[in-house]
């Protein structure tokens, strides 16, 4: 909605418009009285969100502007849908008490609220990080970009760079940006045009423009320099790096132009290489289920919900991080197996580190609150108790003989900033504290001088009037006389109008009541003027004493970042080990290079919510005889579960935990692909054949020989002939390439390929047959199998019996046909008999009914209890 002339506008709305301008692109909340009110279009979008009414107010010349409002003490309710909706709010508060303004309150933003920079704790996972993302980029040429990334958690006060360059730089900016799950992304002007073509696709981020009128001042190294303070960027580890120098300065100019606090928090810088970490492309995420279910979207069903148990947040958003970044240093990785080794060894030690870390509350989070203003008294007693539990804490982990332990154990010492920082948090802060600075309360007697001279002040004075009625009842005779307050008149004496005639002369008449008089005296008013005065003196100090401590935790932020991150790693050995030892998880070798060799591997995640017995595997790839197992078998007997947890225990054992197996010996891995089901991409209109061929495509351009792929029916989206051609071309080239593969199929001539290529070895899901009746036995076992046992899963499906049998006949045919193509496929034109109809059957033709023929097969000998309960269920429910 345009303003109109400032000549025809009213006073406040002439304010209104002139910060209005300043925030084009946000909602404005605009502080009225005890409302946030919102005016023309950001009052059209926020009242849809908000499901509140949407009224008009006078504007000039007999117009109407929309608006609506919401009470300023639920602001953090409304406030959280808003952005939850991918809005960006700003609040414009009164800057002067409305008492003691002349004409129209002053008010100004102070502070403007987007997805990427919230503060609140009620719009934050505790357990996820909230990161805002910057990018720059030195070209747009797909051949030779070079990428900087800047990622920030206001929240946690974190700050980290990186760069990434290379041909296939665009697919693993996209990688890194899959991980990271930016709540808002900034881009620069020149890759707003080529992000549309070439890295996004369909992903949720919302996108910001970088402001750049802001950076043109001064290059993107003399901005670090001059925030931090320092001669020179090497000592972050990017001195070299422009591109990642660029996307940090447009982190700390967008958070400036924002009017956030937290710039001033963020005083360390973090330099990390893609390259220190396991490649996990987008699709290895959501196929492996690490922090995502598939099925829902949640984490209930995932290997972060099986293996977090984290006492702290810190240590939540910790162990996400190394589930999503596996180490690749095998020196590195058997440090945190030694921590955990050591941890799992003794139960008494990791119960104890656990109940202290329950004790701890978010480090990160509190200092990054008090860092830019917005913590409350709860906050900092929070804070307080945490900061009395890490002398605790480092004493029970000083003991521990493992390097990594040892070295988490010095981080946690004693910091004398800390200290002191604590000391006076005891010393300031009550024991009780109230939720707002405003409920007063908060400053302990003893703390200062001035408060404490109020308080005497106001105490004396409310003595003094709690004794007022007794003295003036003695002294004036009348036994009714009442001492009484009110917000208008103040404090007054009450005399019912029968004993009227004793006042004093003293007393002066303030009110007249139906069955009183109401009196003042000049004592009683100096007396309410020095309580009063008092207590509004109280709650300023306390108010400007609360806001000084805040203060001090926020100059401190740096030093209570480094221990919150001794903390949360601390938190998630001891997790890693408490999940070990309940689980029954083993240490597994890891090697620099070798074999994935696992001895009775189990799933992580299926194992735990599976009602029955899970049924374990061994595994060998390795770089010689064993590099590809091609595995043949039915759909449902475990193939797919196989794939997986081979993937996730090499993924578990090189983030430093223990794994579900009786033995593990793993070769580090490079990355992890997978090709695992098939979906369509409605959004992009891509065919589940053309979303599985481009993720075949991702899979062949970056395989290594260190790499492990996980590849489950490559080509079942196409026609036979070209699905098998293809999928015999994709494991050839693997062959080639020497990467461990694993391959499921059910093209049942791949298994010729371990006749012909050297490294080639056929395993088959085992089952047992019972005439057209098949038990999985879950094991995968040498040897190749010509058997899909289709038929006899579409039974078990529930298919109807004459579809069942219909499909035999057809399937009987085809076995039979003459033209026989590569060992098994039919020609093209094999005849297939017509379907034979029974329109009415002989009397003496009774057809035996199919369940009791079956039972009749049965040979019970043989069966175990389980499996004689599972079929008698399957019996009962085909005659139910």
């Amino acid at each position: 909605m345009t303003p109109p002339p400032d000549a025809k506008q009213t006073p406040l709305f002439k304010q209104y418009w002139e910060i209005k301008r300043q925030y084009p692109d946000v909602i404005l909340m605009f502080r009225l009285g005890d409302f946030y009110e919102m005016f023309g279009q950001d009052a059209e979008a926020a009242a849809g969100v908000l499901e509140i009414t949407l009224t008009s107010r006078d504007y000039f010349g007999g117009e109407r502007i929309p608006m609506c409002g919401i009470p300023h003490h639920a602001l953090d309710r409304y406030l959280a849908r808003l952005i939850a909706a991918g809005h960006r709010v700003a609040l414009c508060e009164q800057i002067e008490d409305p008492r003691y303004a002349k004409g129209i309150v002053k008010r100004k933003v102070t502070r403007v609220v987007t997805p990427g920079t919230v503060l609140d704790d009620a719009m934050l996972e505790a357990k996820s990080n909230n990161f805002l993302v910057a990018l720059s980029a030195s070209t747009v040429d797909r051949s030779c970009a070079v990428f900087g990334i800047a990622l920030c958690d206001v929240s946690t006060g974190e700050f980290a760079v990186t760069q990434i360059a290379g041909p296939d730089a665009p697919q693993k900016l996209l990688e890194e940006l899959e991980r990271l799950g930016p709540r808002e992304l900034l881009l620069p002007p020149d890759l707003q045009d080529a992000w549309q073509d070439w890295v996004v696709d369909g992903r949720p981020w919302i996108l910001s423009p970088v402001p750049m009128e802001r950076q043109a001042r001064k290059t993107a190294r003399q901005a670090l320099l001059e925030h931090f303070g320092v001669a020179s960027l090497r000592g972050f580890g990017c001195e070299e790096l422009e591109q990642a120098q660029e996307a940090a300065r447009s982190v700390l100019a967008y958070l400036s132009h924002r009017h956030i606090e937290a710039a001033r928090h963020l005083r360390s810088l973090t330099t990390y290489s893609t390259d220190q970490f396991m490649g996990l492309d987008p699709t290895a995420r959501r196929n492996l289920e690490l922090t995502q279910a598939m099925w829902d979207g949640g984490r209930g069903r995932t290997l972060l919900a099986i293996l977090d148990g984290t006492g702290t947040s810190m240590g939540g958003r910790m162990l996400r991080r190394w589930l999503e970044q596996p180490l690749l240093d095998p020196v590195r990785i058997n440090e945190r197996l030694d921590a955990v080794e050591e941890l799992a060894e003794s139960a008494l030690l990791r119960g104890d580190i656990s109940e202290m870390l329950r004790q701890i509350s978010d480090l990160e989070r509190l200092a990054g609150r008090c860092a830019t203003g917005v913590a409350g008294p709860r906050d900092l007693g929070a804070l307080r108790t945490s900061l009395r539990k890490l002398p605790q804490l480092q004493g029970l982990v000083a003991p521990c003989r493992a390097l990594y332990l040892t070295e988490l154990a010095e981080r946690l010492r004693s910091i004398p900033e800390l200290d002191e920082l604590a000391t006076h948090l005891e010393a300031g802060l009550m024991d009780d504290l109230p939720a707002t600075a405003r409920d007063g309360g908060i400053i302990r007697d003893g703390y200062d001088v001035r408060l404490d001279e109020l308080r005497t002040a106001s105490s004396e004075g409310k003595d003094w009037i709690a004794t007022l009625e007794s003295t003036e009842r003695e002294r004036t005779g009348i036994k009714s006389l009442k001492v009484g307050y009110n917000s208008v008149f103040g404090y007054y004496i009450e005399v019912t109008k029968p004993n009227v005639h004793l006042a004093p002369a003293d007393y002066h008449r303030k009110q007249t009541t139906t069955n009183a008089e109401r009196y003042i005296t000049p004592e009683l008013k100096e007396k309410e003027a020095l309580i009063l005065g008092a207590e509004e003196k109280i709650v300023e100090l306390e108010q400007r004493l609360f806001a000084e401590l805040r203060d001090r935790v926020g100059r401190e932020a740096s030093a209570l970042l480094q221990v919150a991150a001794a903390v949360a790693e601390v938190d998630v050995l001891a997790a890693f080990a408490e999940r070990s030892v309940r689980y029954d998880y083993r240490r597994p070798e890891v090697l620099a290079h070798g074999p994935i060799e696992i001895r009775n591997g189990r799933h992580p995640v299926v194992e735990r919510l599976s009602p029955e017995p899970f049924i374990p595997n061994d595994t060998l790839l390795d770089d010689g005889d064993q590099r590809q197992l091609i595995i043949t078998g039915p759909n449902m007997a475990g193939k797919s579960t196989f794939l997986r947890q081979v993937a996730l225990i090499t993924l578990m054992a090189q983030a430093g935990c223990f794994v579900p197996a009786d033995s593990a010996r793993i070769g580090v891995v490079d990355r992890i692909f997978t090709r695992v089901g098939a979906h369509d991409d409605l959004a992009s209109g891509q065919s589940t054949f053309m979303v599985e061929m481009n993720e075949t495509a991702n899979i062949l351009n970056n395989v290594t020989e260190r790499s492990l792929v996980i590849l489950d029916e490559i080509g079942r989206g196409t026609s036979t002939f070209d699905g098998l051609s293809i999928a015999w071309a994709v494991a050839e080239y693997l062959q080639q390439v020497g990467a461990k593969t694993l391959f499921a199929t059910h093209y049942h001539h791949l298994n010729d390929l371990a006749e012909r290529l050297p490294g080639v070895k056929n395993y088959r899901a085992a089952v047992k047959e019972d005439g057209h009746h098949i038990v999985w036995l879950r094991k995968i076992v040498p040897g190749g199998t010509d058997k899909s046992y289709g038929i006899q899963v579409a039974r078990l499906a529930g298919l109807p019996d004459a579809v069942i049998s219909r499909a035999r006949e057809v399937l009987a045919d085809l076995e039979r046909g003459s033209g026989s193509v590569d060992g098994g496929l039919p020609a093209p034109g094999t005849q297939i008999s017509a379907q034979r109809q029974k329109v009415q059957l002989n009397l003496f033709e009774v057809e035996e009914n199919p369940v009791v023929e079956e039972l009749r097969r049965l040979d019970l000998t043989t069966m175990t209890p389980l499996e004689a309960l599972t079929l008698l269920y399957q019996l009962q429910k085909r005659v139910g």
